[in-house]
């Protein structure tokens, strides 16, 4: 299983990008989050099936190439159900599936977990990627697996956790989902993330009383 990351940038713009995230092998992929361009998503699949397409959360730039990559691809585009509101301010055309914590799809011979972590958003999710007969339900704290690496959206990036200023989120939240979610895997886990650049669970875990004086 590898990881390819495609830097794209908003529609107009060269001051903001999303990554996404193609996770699998020449054959199939998983894609994490469809941001601003379906085309572009969709080539860079190439010709390999796509199992799903997971969205973390439902902010615009994380959905709003959805409908093109789903019939470029013809692959179901699934949501946590508590971000539906969010999805609707950007798409008229819904989701094909949820997201639900636990989730689990095989792909490239090993497999992606969904974790619910809300916080940035009610619905964010991040996805930990394991490899042929790993991982979840608390086995990466037994040492009996090690995850590949997970892909956090905008749940936690390279410095600390991500934005936590609409109504809706919770920066106390955020945190706990970071905590309880993420931190119990083992350190040298690689962290994809959403924006910018990547991190590892070790090198932001070593920050966590820096988050919690600074806020969000």
């Amino acid at each position: 299983m590898r990881f390819e990351r495609l830097v794209v940038p908003a529609p107009g713009r060269t001051d903001f990008t999303n990554n996404v995230w193609l996770v699998g092998d020449d054959a199939e992929v998983v894609v994490v989050d469809a941001a601003h361009d379906g085309d572009a998503i969709a080539d860079a699949v190439g010709d390999r099936r796509v199992v799903a397409t997971l969205v973390t959360h439902g902010h615009w730039d994380h959905v709003g190439a959805a409908p093109r990559l789903r019939a470029r691809t013809h692959a179901p585009v699934l949501l946590h159900a508590a971000d539906r509101t969010l999805w609707h301010e950007s798409l008229v055309d819904a989701p094909d599936g949820e997201l639900t914590d636990g989730l689990r799809l095989a792909v490239a011979g090993g497999e992606v977990e969904v974790r619910h972590t809300p916080g940035h958003t009610p619905g964010s999710c991040v996805v930990v990627a394991w490899p042929e007969g790993g991982g979840g339900d608390g086995e990466e704290q037994r040492g009996a697996a090690r995850p590949l690496a997970v892909m956090t959206g905008d749940t936690l990036f390279h410095g600390g956790p991500g934005a936590t200023r609409w109504p809706y989120s919770s920066f106390e939240g955020i945190v706990a989902s970071i905590r309880e979610r993420l931190l119990v895997l083992p350190p040298e886990t690689p962290v994809h993330t959403g924006h910018g650049e990547d991190t590892t669970i070790g090198a932001e875990a070593a920050d966590v009383a820096a988050w919690l004086a600074r806020g969000w």
